[in-house]
């Protein structure tokens, strides 16, 4: 399966991570990848980067080396409540928003408080795709978020990161929940969750649990740029998104 953009993606400004965005964008080029999503992680995380970080960038360019860049975050889900930690007026100025559950960043609970928490981000309107969902230090329910997702027309990420080099024990659990992808026939998004430059556009465990799942080719979005705008088309249309920026801007005096 050939996938041409990576929609994880993190550099030194997440505060644990190692390479610059003109790092992971030559990597990406060396990888012949077509997009790529800067991502770095929202303001609850240790080290993580001001709030002006995201609403300023506006200054990076469209494309780069040949690779189109999304602008986007990492955003962590801080309560039970699945509210996450960027106020929404920052949110229609990046192109797309990720979000999950991380260490220091949010309480953590029993399945059932997770798989709600979860859900409630799902049904935010400006998250775009909840992340590493089989992180086993939040367990939750597979066939609850996954039926979820479907019904509110959001991505699950399948994270290559977290089938060996972050998050123990994340396989069974990603499996899992892949299983109940491949059953549902939803979509599906890849992420090398790379923290340094040399993993950008490493997806190789993630396309062997999709393999082993039996998640099917065009069920992933990373397959096609043209399908990724569609869907981020789907979850923001330009025209409210322009009104928000504008708006966003103004109050901020960026």
């Amino acid at each position: 399966m050939n996938l041409v953009a990576d929609l994880h993606t993190h550099t030194i400004s997440s505060g644990h991570a190692y390479s610059t965005i003109a790092e992971n964008l030559a990597e990406a080029a060396k990888k012949g990848l077509k997009l790529m999503a800067v991502t770095d992680h929202g303001p609850h995380m240790p080290g993580g980067p001001h709030l002006y970080y995201f609403g300023t960038m506006r200054v990076l360019p469209n494309k780069y080396m040949g690779i189109e860049l999304l602008k986007g975050i990492e955003a962590n889900i801080i309560d039970l409540e699945g509210s996450i930690d960027l106020p929404d007026i920052y949110y229609p100025m990046l192109d797309i928003v990720l979000a999950g559950f991380h260490t220091y960043c949010y309480p953590g609970g029993n399945i059932k408080e997770n798989t709600r928490a979860m859900i409630k981000a799902m049904q935010n309107p400006l998250v775009d795709v909840i992340v590493h969902p089989g992180n086993p230090e939040f367990m939750v329910d597979p066939a609850e978020i996954v039926l979820a997702a479907k019904e509110y027309g959001i991505l699950l990420e399948i994270n290559n990161s977290s089938l060996g080099l972050s998050r123990a024990g994340s396989y069974g659990n990603c499996l899992k929940i892949a299983e109940k992808i491949a059953e549902a026939g939803i979509k599906v998004a890849v992420g090398s969750d790379a923290h340094w430059a040399g993993q950008v556009g490493d997806f190789s465990a993630a396309l062997g649990l999709i393999a082993k799942a039996g998640i099917k080719e065009e069920q992933v979005i990373n397959r096609s740029v043209e399908e990724i705008h569609a869907y981020l088309r789907r979850r923001r249309p330009e025209e409210k998104k322009k009104q928000l920026q504008t708006q966003g801007r103004e109050e901020l005096n960026i």
